[in-house]
């Protein structure tokens, strides 16, 4: 990944921006749940609904900017990972023409053709997310908590436990997944290859009446690669159950600690509200970060094909 840097060197001031409009963003969402507080406390407490209505066009004016601060950003990432991609095809493209005879045999038309095309729209799609995401779900997490604790500082400690046992278990999974998403890639590889040969050699394997082991052959390394993507599958689907569960336990353990504090006088209604919004912008995020894991292995995929020769890596090293 460090060899295709080079490509966004002409976009240094997008990447920078499309990141920072992205945090810009960020700052407004967190402080969406402080104002529907005020409006639960002051708004609505006190029968004031010159305030409510002063604080619904607040909520508005920040909606709006957030909106326009995300339009931004997703126009510096959309232009960097769009200028990238055209710069990382038209190099690929230049080395293609300098490779031999025997180098293009052996890779194939239609693998030099998914070269320039998916797999670079891929490496494409995982940047443009990367400079959208890459910062704003670690902000959006470690600010749930600290708004948390400018609220109350006892419930605010269930968000400094919950966070790392959250991470703990994104990362273990994501350790365990990633290297087995690279097996598949490489069960999947060998079918290719397989079908490859088998369709460019048909007249050599009919001649040699090699027919029955060419097809065991193929079945074996589709059971093979079957059973892998079920296994990566099982492990991949945990993510998004377990999480939710540990989000949902910190949930009612900090309903049930801020109403002990309500009653005791310490918080407001409120107040509760806001650190259940804080609680939910965390969800979101997380769901996310699947999300942009799932992209990432995507993007892992197109520079790792080998249809058996290790010059294909080329393209992608130039």
């Amino acid at each position: 990944m460090k060899s295709l840097a080079v490509y966004l060197k002409e976009y240094k001031k997008e990447s920078i921006l499309a990141p920072l409009f992205k945090l810009l963003e960020v700052v407004f969402d967190l402080l969406v749940p402080v104002v529907v507080a005020q409006i639960i406390d002051v708004g609505v407490a006190q029968d004031n609904r010159s305030y409510v209505v002063q604080m619904f066009f607040v909520l508005i004016l920040m909606a709006g900017v957030g909106l326009a601060c995300s339009f931004t950003a997703q126009f510096f990432a959309a232009k960097a990972s769009c200028g990238f991609a055209a710069k990382l095809r038209q190099a690929m493209f230049d080395h293609i023409q300098s490779l031999s005879f025997t180098e293009l045999d052996t890779m194939g038309t239609d693998t030099l053709i998914t070269r320039l095309t998916d797999d670079v729209n891929q490496v494409q799609n995982g940047l443009n997310l990367g400079l959208r995401l890459l910062l704003r779900s670690p902000f959006v997490v470690l600010g749930s908590m600290v708004m948390a604790f400018t609220i109350n500082v006892k419930c605010a400690w269930i968000f400094v436990i919950a966070i790392p046992v959250l991470f703990v278990v994104v990362f273990s999974i994501m350790l365990v997944s990633i290297p087995l998403f690279k097996k598949v890639q490489n069960g999947l590889d060998q079918v290719t290859g397989l079908t490859r040969e088998n369709l460019t050699g048909v007249r050599v394997i009919r001649a040699f009446c090699r027919e029955e082991q060419s097809v065991e052959e193929f079945e074996d390394s589709s059971r093979e690669l079957t059973r892998l993507n079920l296994f990566v599958g099982r492990i991949s689907a945990l993510l998004n159950p377990v999480t939710y569960v540990l989000i949902n336990i910190a949930t009612v353990i900090l309903i049930d600690r801020a109403g002990i504090q309500v009653n005791m006088g310490n918080m407001q209604q409120g107040e509760v509200v806001a650190l259940y919004n804080y609680m939910f912008q965390i969800i979101v995020e997380i769901s996310i970060t699947d999300h942009y894991i799932e992209q990432i292995n995507g993007v892992r995929r197109p520079c790792g094909r080998n249809f058996g020769s290790e010059v294909q890596y080329d393209i992608c090293k130039r």
